[in-house]
């Protein structure tokens, strides 16, 4: 759902740019076609969601970092590596060969992009060098089919190559005009956002054709563009918003702002955007039932950097994450919660990243979006830095920071594993129905093993997140080599 793991050079200097040098790994995440009831990826159209994911830093044929695909197809068991595709762009049907240092897999949306019942992937390799532009980066779709994710691909070529580097280095799809079809936007290195209308066409073009939006974000320096995208109907009307986490102004760290850029009938209209708290994660989902999508933003860094020179306002040592309320004029009411607030688990400390991931999906089928929040920087006695996630249900008042929370680390019982240093738990995460029961199940990924990643699978049980049959999903059973830093798990598809 976001950039902000391995997308390393990009998402290392981007966030050690907000955090003054903190982190050790970094990305923006991506996040995709979410509305006010948050829909399923299901790329073999039978009826059970799935869930893809990046192993952006994979060895391929021999070439470091040069990126694979991984897709878990849900079952009435939920995911495992038994029913799985792997894609890298030495797949058969894949455009492109795997090159080192490509990150294929680097951001990824889905949509029904060829409206043909299944949904498909954008799939974007920042970093690939395409011909004399280095690090122009490269975005393919691959199609959907009663097979899954097979490799079946086209590209989407760059329009700008000279305006701009790391073509599809953020991705978010919905239908922003309205017209019932997928639209596909498109970030770089710059301001402009491109946008493809109505679906992508066998050629990789726009059926209904391609805009540009240009939101009130900067794009040189350290600020390369959009951090991440994401897309809601925050106003209840049908159309799909975009948010868009990006910086305003530039300092000697950098300074975040966000924006809300509307969806109307002739597309999304960066005239109307208006500004939101800060953040580097977004999740959009109904949390209170009132038909409006309700905007959820990790501010994950410290209140001040760790030279003391800069200090971020409304910032509070460990992260916060704020939830703006939907309405029909767009941004409502703003809350904040952090580890201090009513009964969230754990207590607010330096580094402890709360919001570093976020994701929204209806557990226990109340109708009330509920949110899960990686705390990717939690250390747990003396296993530093080893993460949780925390889980918090919605309610017709907004989240419920009182009771029912729920909170999952490697060394709750019942969870695979054990708390270990630098695991990263909450790495990325994702609400989805993969058993088909119409609850959403809990998936998260880590750094694990130092670097190789997993996939931890927690599954619903109708009213809440249960350890019974929880499992792992590790690159060693899945077909990926732990050669390097694979980061098996990075970021999610949304």
């Amino acid at each position: 759902m976001h950039q902000h793991h391995l997308r390393l050079a990009l998402a290392t200097a981007t966030a050690a740019a907000l955090t003054g040098g903190l982190l050790t790994f970094s990305a923006a995440t991506a996040t995709a076609a979410d509305s006010t009831v948050v829909p399923k990826a299901d790329f073999n159209g039978d009826g059970i969601g799935d869930v893809a994911f990046s192993a952006e830093g994979a060895y391929v044929n021999g070439k470091k970092g040069a990126g694979q695909l991984i897709v878990l197809y849900g079952t009435g068991t939920g995911v495992s590596s038994a029913k799985r595709s792997v894609i890298s762009q030495n797949t058969a049907g894949v455009p492109g060969s795997a090159e080192t240092e490509d990150l294929f897999g680097g951001d990824s949306a889905y949509g029904d992009f060829n409206d043909d019942g299944y949904d498909d992937l954008a799939v974007s390799a920042p970093w690939e060098d395409v011909g004399s532009d280095t690090d122009g980066g490269t975005l393919v779709v691959l199609w959907g089919s009663a097979n899954g994710i097979t490799g079946s691909g086209v590209t989407v070529a760059d329009p700008a190559v000279s305006s701009h580097d790391n073509w599809g280095k953020s991705l978010a799809a919905g239908d922003f005009d309205g017209d019932g079809k997928d639209d596909l936007a498109v970030a770089n290195t710059s301001s402009t956002i491109y946008v493809y209308k109505g679906g992508i066409s066998a050629s990789g073009t726009a059926v209904g054709g391609r805009s540009t939006v240009k939101p009130p974000i900067k794009s040189g320096g350290t600020a390369r563009g959009p951090l991440n995208l994401t897309a809601g109907d925050v106003t209840g009307d049908g159309r799909t918003d975009l948010v868009v986490d990006g910086y305003e102004t530039e300092t000697d760290h950098g300074w975040n702002t966000n924006y809300l850029v509307p969806g109307t009938a002739s597309g999304l209209s960066a005239a109307s955007a208006q500004t939101l708290k800060p953040g580097v994660i977004t999740a959009i989902g109904d949390i209170n039932a009132d038909g409006f999508g309700d905007i959820v933003t990790g501010m994950y860094w410290n209140k001040t950097t760790s030279d003391g020179e800069t200090t971020f306002p409304g910032g509070v040592d460990g992260g916060k994450v704020w939830i703006t309320y939907g309405s029909a004029s767009g941004a409502g009411s703003v809350t904040g919660i952090t580890q201090n607030t009513g009964n969230v688990p754990g207590t607010a400390e330096k580094d402890d990243w709360f919001g570093y991931e976020l994701d929204l999906g209806d557990i226990n089928g109340d109708g009330f979006q509920d949110l899960v929040v990686g705390v990717a920087g939690e250390s747990i006695g003396s296993a530093a830095d080893t993460g949780m996630v925390t889980v918090l249900y919605g309610s017709a008042a907004g989240l419920n920071t009182a009771s029912g929370i729920q909170s999952f680390a490697q060394s709750t019982a019942g969870v695979p594993g054990e708390d270990e240093p630098n695991d990263r738990l909450g790495l990325d995460v994702k609400l989805d129905d993969v058993t088909g029961d119409g609850r959403a199940d809990l998936i998260a990924g880590s750094y694990e093993n130092d670097g190789n990643g997993a996939v931890l699978y927690l599954p619903s049980n109708g009213t809440k997140i249960t350890t019974t049959g929880a499992r792992t999903v590790s690159p060693s059973t899945s077909g990926v080599l732990t050669t390097g830093t694979p980061a098996f798990s990075a970021n999610f598809a949304d």
